[in-house]
């Protein structure tokens, strides 16, 4: 092999390792801070333009490091914005709390004026539901199966907590009857599948994660594995069957397998403006 055969083979073979570390190595620690306008069906005058930071699917454990998740954290912190919410998957690891006792004291440092508020999503049961409970109350994001009202003047906006369609789903008209029907209310539901359960109370958004966006996503195609049973859901403001809008974030970590392709994790800053 002369030395001009041996240099192109050589940088076919530099490149096509690249190319194939890119979804491994690179993208998936590419963190996005993606903001995105989201039309709310009876939203308040008074909460135009109310700002809320997701994080979502964080999934601390092989491959996403503490130092990775704080770093996270921080970015989320520096937004301008009223409220932090969490929407489930805060570990990788089974019937384990180690992982959960190692980063729920940096989800606890999460910070908004208005507050920050958590649910849970499978992994989080499926490694320690006591535990994860424990937590959600020791830093005061508890909002799994309660809700939260938010008053400017005369108008209120309420925050509903959900939870997981798997593992500790709740009765949401159980969970928005004392809330009037002509407020609007916004739902946290881990797996965005969520909002097409039966429910006789209406809801106006829902906030979601679960799907990763995929993790790939092939152009022209989209993902090829969605862990829900509607594979409309998975990212981006959505449509429920029933017409609700549903919001579903690419989310932090990883699950199934440790890539991104085209679908780079992210910080979700949603701006609420009145819509139908």
């Amino acid at each position: 092999m002369d030395r001009r055969s041996f240099l192109k083979l050589a940088l076919t073979g530099g490149m096509s390792a690249l190319a194939a570390s890119y979804p491994v190595f690179i993208e998936r620690q590419l963190v996005r801070i993606n903001t995105y306008k989201i039309p709310v069906p009876r939203l308040p005058e008074a909460f135009e333009n109310f700002t809320i930071v997701q994080l979502t699917d964080l999934h601390y454990g092989f491959l996403v490091s503490l130092s990775f998740l704080r770093n996270v954290i921080r970015r989320a912190n520096a937004i301008s914005k009223d409220i932090v919410v969490c929407t489930g998957d805060y570990v990788h690891e089974r019937d384990s709390v180690r992982q959960i006792d190692g980063v729920w004291p940096e989800m606890g440092k999460l910070e908004a004026p208005l507050g920050a508020y958590s649910v849970l999503g499978n992994h989080d049961h499926l490694g320690n539901t006591d535990r994860s409970v424990y937590w959600l109350n020791r830093t005061g994001q508890n909002l799994r199966h309660g809700n939260r009202c938010f008053e400017r003047g005369k108008e209120r906006l309420w925050l509903v907590g959900a939870g997981d369609l798997w593992e500790d789903h709740a009765d949401m008209d159980r969970l928005m009857r004392d809330i009037p029907d002509d407020e609007c209310r916004i739902v946290l539901a881990h797996n965005p599948d969520t909002a097409d359960t039966a429910c006789k109370k209406r809801t106006d958004l829902f906030i979601c994660g679960h799907t990763h966006g995929g993790q790939v996503s092939i152009p022209f195609y989209g993902p090829p594995v969605l862990p829900v049973k509607n594979r409309a859901y998975s990212a981006g403001l959505k449509r429920s069957e029933k017409g609700t809008p549903v919001f579903i974030s690419r989310g932090i970590g990883w699950s199934i397998y440790p890539v991104r392709f085209n679908c780079a994790p992210e910080i979700a800053v949603l701006k609420l403006v009145r819509g139908v």
